[in-house]
């Protein structure tokens, strides 16, 4: 089966890659992706062997953009299956440059679903979306929730999913509405807050906080993330809008947990009168209908084995 991953370079997209070379099933990855962030640790460090059996896979690199409609189309058109992983992002929240969110995010994942609409071969379309949809509320949201963006970035986030949602009645598609991803991988963001806390702890000891602190998120180990992605390849369950989530914190309740790791850590608030936007996610999935549930990992636990990554 060859699998085609766009922005297979990512983060989320290297740990994906990283989990496929262990499924059998898997004979060929193709990475698409334009390295707009700059982020080579895909290709560094160790060949892909699948761990099992010893087997070499072929892994394919594309360096191309989603709205490079020929390029895209002779990469879809020899997949059995895609994980749409490529956008824009920023964390927490986009604000600026609408048109560029827009270009990528919603009018890419349309060229890249016209794309397999003619391309017959591809069996199966995993879409990585955001809770960024749902915006903000003080309310637990789940997959019922009417989705309320209030970013740039979850506009077109919400936008592409209308795209994708297209394909429901014709291959099994499934749109995973993630979480705030953290944790360690070789190709981890620093932007994204946990990250970036771990990282100002352990070499400067003094952490920024945006707003008051008090804003809860939903979060997912970016782990976590990959071994869900990667299941669904032999997972029967119908076409449909998932969330992806298993963990709520407020900003807090992150810095006590660094704190316990980091003693001599300082703390800066940065705009304190802001109250931030806030969204906390039902954990008890829909995916738990079709995918085992998992057990919480301790958030100490987790930030205690990223210390362990850091060099110095």
């Amino acid at each position: 089966m060859t699998i085609l991953v766009t922005g297979g370079a990512g983060y989320v997209g290297t740990q994906l890659v990283t989990q496929l070379i262990n499924d059998p099933s898997v004979s060929r990855i193709i990475v698409y992706d334009n390295l707009s962030r700059d982020n080579y640790h895909l290709f560094l460090g160790h060949s892909f062997v699948d761990k099992k059996d010893k087997r070499e896979l072929k892994i394919d690199f594309v360096h191309g953009e989603l709205l490079d409609t020929r390029k895209l189309r002779s990469v879809v058109k020899e997949a059995d299956a895609v994980y749409h992983l490529a956008a824009k992002v920023v964390t927490p929240f986009a604000t600026t440059d609408g048109h560029a969110y827009e270009q990528t995010n919603h009018w890419g994942t349309a060229e890249l679903v016209y794309a397999i609409e003619d391309a017959p071969k591809v069996q199966k379309l995993v879409y990585l979306s955001s809770t960024s949809v749902y915006g903000s509320s003080t309310e637990l949201v789940d997959e019922n929730t009417t989705p309320n963006p209030q970013t740039i970035y979850g506009i077109s986030k919400l936008r592409a999913e209308d795209h994708v949602r297209r394909m429901f009645a014709k291959i099994p598609t499934y749109i995973i509405r993630c979480g705030n991803v953290y944790g360690y991988n070789k190709s981890l963001r620093f932007d994204a807050v946990i990250n970036r806390f771990m990282f100002e702890a352990n070499f400067k000891r003094r952490i920024s906080i945006h707003g008051d602190g008090k804003q809860r998120r939903a979060f997912i180990n970016v782990q976590r993330v990959g071994e869900v992605l990667a299941s669904l390849m032999h997972t029967d369950m119908p076409s449909d809008t998932y969330n992806l989530v298993d963990k709520n914190f407020q900003i807090l309740d992150i810095v006590d947990v660094v704190k316990a790791i980091y003693f001599d850590l300082e703390f800066i608030f940065v705009n304190r009168h802001l109250g931030l936007r806030e969204l906390s996610v039902n954990t008890d999935l829909k995916l738990f209908k079709y995918l085992p549930s998992w057990d919480e990992d301790s958030l100490l636990d987790e930030m205690e084995e990223f210390r362990t990554r850091f060099s110095f």
